[in-house]
């Protein structure tokens, strides 16, 4: 007879990610004994369960003692990079930090995405889902601001789509939004300094009255290709882009 951790991890590896509010990720979350037991299973097929208090969602990756014998078997590390090119690791690295960053400091501050100002006693309130602070990036903007970089418009709309088949992003007409997978497979304490004061310093230097916020009620596009359990490998190092090399279309 199936158990509840049996249950749980299957449902993790057949549907990629899990919200927080489910009942058996719920239990996980708070149950030590339960999550021991579950991470214990994991551990055995060298996997582990993967959340952070950010996210709305949780998965389930490759274990690090594992990663060696899995993509350093051959002379070169095999890094899968989930099949993306250099130019769409740089994308997935751009919408990380725009998205991702900015809702981490609404999170550990208590606001909102529709919050105008802080609330002087919003630290006492939990906090927030990532859904309630998460904000989205205009298509448009994006494309103006590093179309040039990242291939042009063709590139980027054949990478943009990479990242909603894999769960990374999701898009609402012209808005790109948060998927899943975004705020848990990309490292913040190991990239965020990096991000910050090094690939897109620039970037953040700037105001930005291009972001736009998203009603959550509006229904994601649906993408009709099933998606596959993805695992994570050791997150790539921000991608600089020389500005002297001709950007292909």
């Amino acid at each position: 007879m199936n158990d509840d951790s049996q249950i749980l991890i299957a449902r993790l590896l057949s549907h990629q990610t899990l919200r927080r509010d489910d009942k058996l990720v719920k239990r996980v979350l708070s149950d030590e004994q339960f999550r021991t037991e579950v991470d214990a299973r994991l551990l055995a097929v060298g996997l582990k369960l993967l959340d952070n208090v950010y996210a709305d969602h949780v998965t389930v990756a490759l274990h690090r003692a594992i990663e060696p014998k899995i993509f350093g078997a051959k002379d070169v590390w095999q890094n899968n990079n989930f099949g993306l090119s250099r130019d769409g690791v740089a994308l997935l690295v751009v919408l990380w930090a725009q998205i991702i960053l900015p809702k981490r400091e609404r999170q550990e501050t208590h606001q909102h995405a529709e919050d105008n100002q802080n609330d002087m006693f919003g630290t006492d309130k939990p906090l927030p889902r990532a859904e309630d602070t998460s904000i989205g990036i205009a298509y448009k903007a994006l494309l103006a601001d590093f179309g040039d970089k990242l291939g042009k418009k063709t590139r980027l709309d054949m990478n943009l789509g990479i990242l909603s088949k894999l769960g990374f992003i999701e898009r609402r007409g012209d808005v790109i939004v948060e998927g899943p997978l975004l705020d848990l497979l990309m490292d913040t304490d190991v990239l965020k300094e990096r991000i910050v004061n090094g690939a897109l310093a620039d970037v953040f230097k700037r105001s930005p009255p291009q972001i736009v916020a998203v009603p959550r009620s509006e229904p994601p596009i649906e993408v009709e290709e099933e998606i596959l359990p993805v695992f994570d490998a050791p997150p790539p190092a921000p991608i600089v882009i020389d500005e002297d090399t001709p950007a292909k279309d």
